[in-house]
């Protein structure tokens, strides 16, 4: 009788650091906050954010800084508002420019922020006022096969 509550009292033991890592891991590979925000919002409007997703990079000299958070439609101005979140300790210039990149020939499609010198900095829910969409390859080899290039 003893052996069996020992051998039940370890797969119980087992079971639980078991669920504890499966709860770590969510948590660390969801990217989720628990202890606070550490991050905060800025928003670029975009001609064209095509392939832009929620949850895809942003990204300054090649190094993740934040995420987009959502993707929405300004309905006054019928353009793409794109609001990201960037780490705490990432300070923009408030005439940072915003791209819309793709990693790779076919890859995802992320932010690339380029800084600027301005003294100014954006502070949190402020505008990057100026963007680049993104690059429509697809526009780009229709205006070739139907002869739009010249």
């Amino acid at each position: 009788m003893i052996k069996r509550t020992t051998v039940e009292t370890a797969v119980g033991v087992f079971v639980l650091i078991g669920i504890l890592c499966v709860g770590y891991l969510t948590i660390k590979l969801g990217k989720m906050e628990l202890l606070g925000e550490n991050y905060y919002m800025v928003q670029a409007r975009f001609q064209n954010a095509t392939g832009v997703r929620a949850g895809s990079q942003v990204e300054i000299s090649g190094v993740q800084v934040g995420q987009v958070d959502k993707l929405l439609l300004d309905t006054e101005r019928q353009v793409a508002l794109v609001r990201m979140k960037i780490n705490k300790g990432i300070i923009l210039s408030d005439d940072v420019i915003a791209s819309v990149k793709t990693s790779g020939l076919i890859g995802d499609r992320y932010i690339k922020l380029s800084p600027g010198g301005s003294e100014d900095m954006l502070k949190d829910g402020d505008t990057i006022t100026e963007t680049e969409s993104a690059v429509d390859i697809e526009e780009l080899v229709s205006k070739y096969v139907f002869g739009g290039v010249k």
